[in-house]
């Protein structure tokens, strides 16, 4: 039941017009009409995504004057998927992202406390897409609470896969809890668990750290970055977040040994001055990383970490420049990349055309990027940038700058269009 040699789908079928994106020994060979499965979203996910499909074919065909178009194809997860076909993350959503090799998806609905796994977390663990990748810089004309948000230009590798958000925890007064709590106790030699703790383990691995400290290096060496920060708490958690450091660390240094120094190599071997085509690997401790990326942002271009940590320092990142309303972000492993906005889903303003489509934009432009389509993402960038900075903007936006003119999502998307 499909077009493509290969792809088993049960429920849908991709568009019989476009072709698939090839995965090879040299990488990724990019049609012309390349498809793109895409996830509405819930929430403002209706809203925000046919402004970002808008924008970005626009962009397309501004740069290429329609000798290539990207096909859109829909797929479902979240609400949609339960109402069509009684899941809410359908085998064939995650076949057409194996078989694509990309996507890109709105928010996604998950309780808090109770109900369904996190799908945004289920989609990471199912297709393995152990790196969450969070480019952050600030567009001028958005209100920032920084002095200088314009020295802010990081790029965030979260480790996707484990830590405490692998989800292995046992709830308070259960038996399974009491279990492990005795195991500990009497097996291990743990004393400071109270008898009514709930418990969560925090696994961190060498395997799973290596390649997502591997992939930010490679990351920083084919984009002119100057350094790699090792973000972590091995102050406290000396075996897990310690480990995360020392194996960084050993990427670094016996894989990347050519082109990666440390800090202190920095200084005693080359004298404060970096090398060209040198990389200075980092680390600092998680609490002191979210005064630097206040004070001396500057001072930081690639950031890896582990899973929580990353969590709160991409999120506080993105708020020094203005908020997750213009956050892009993908998760991705060495074979599939699917592209997300950072933020939820803003149930109240549903359907209202109301909220800021800037995140899924911004994450279609990575999506350009990452097929090789620059000049599309780059007139994207800059439409976006000079509508911001003439004040006409959806309300998040608005209520932060004096002076600004309030508009719909829909409307702001044109605006942007109409500025290419």
């Amino acid at each position: 039941m499909s077009f493509f040699p290969g792809l088993e789908l049960k429920q849908y079928l991709p568009p019989k017009r476009g072709d698939a994106i090839i995965l090879g020994k040299e990488g990724l060979s990019i049609p012309e009409e390349p498809i793109i499965p895409y996830i509405e979203g819930d929430g403002v996910g209706k809203d925000i995504t046919p402004a970002m499909k808008h924008v970005v074919d626009a962009a397309v065909y501004k740069a290429y004057g329609g000798k290539k178009r990207l096909i859109w194809w829909e797929i479902y997860a979240g609400e949609n998927a339960l109402e069509l076909f009684g899941s809410s993350l359908p085998e064939d959503s995650l076949t057409a992202l194996k078989f694509f090799h990309i996507g890109i998806k709105g928010p996604l609905s998950t309780p808090v406390g109770e109900g369904f796994r996190s799908l945004n977390v289920a989609f990471r663990q199912v297709l393995d897409l152990y790196a969450c990748v969070r480019p952050v810089r600030w567009l001028e004309g958005v209100p920032a609470p920084l002095k200088r948000p314009q020295d802010v230009d990081m790029v965030i590798f979260r480790e996707n896969t484990e830590d405490l958000y692998a989800g292995i925890e046992w709830e308070s007064g259960t038996s399974p809890c009491m279990k492990v709590r005795d195991f500990l106790r009497n097996e291990m030699g743990v004393r400071n668990i109270r008898d009514d703790a709930a418990i969560g383990i925090k696994p961190i691995s060498p395997s799973a750290t290596k390649r997502i400290v591997r992939m930010a290096i490679r990351y920083a060496l084919e984009h002119n970055r100057t350094s790699v920060t090792l973000v972590h708490k091995a102050n406290i958690m000396k075996f897990t977040e310690g480990g995360f450091r020392k194996w960084g660390y050993e990427v670094a240094l016996q894989e990347f040994a050519d082109v990666c120094i440390t800090e202190e190599q920095l200084t005693t071997d080359f004298l404060g001055v970096q090398p060209k085509g040198k990389i200075v690997v980092k680390d600092r401790i998680a609490d002191s990383m979210l005064q630097q990326i206040l004070l001396r942002p500057a001072e930081y271009s690639v950031l890896a970490m582990a899973n929580l940590n990353g969590d709160y320092l991409s999120d506080a990142l993105a708020a020094s420049v203005g908020g997750l309303g213009l956050a892009p972000g993908v998760n991705m492993n060495d074979e599939i990349a699917f592209f997300e906005a950072t933020h939820g889903t803003a149930p109240k303003h549903a359907g209202l055309d109301k909220a800021n489509p800037g995140s899924l934009i911004l994450s279609a432009v990575l999506l350009l990027e990452h097929i090789g389509w620059k000049e599309a993402a780059a007139i994207s960038v800059s439409a976006m940038e000079r509508t911001i900075r003439e004040g006409t903007v959806t309300y998040d936006l608005a209520r932060q700058r004096d002076g600004a003119k309030e508009i719909n999502c829909s409307a702001f998307a044109q605006l942007i269009v109409n500025n290419m």
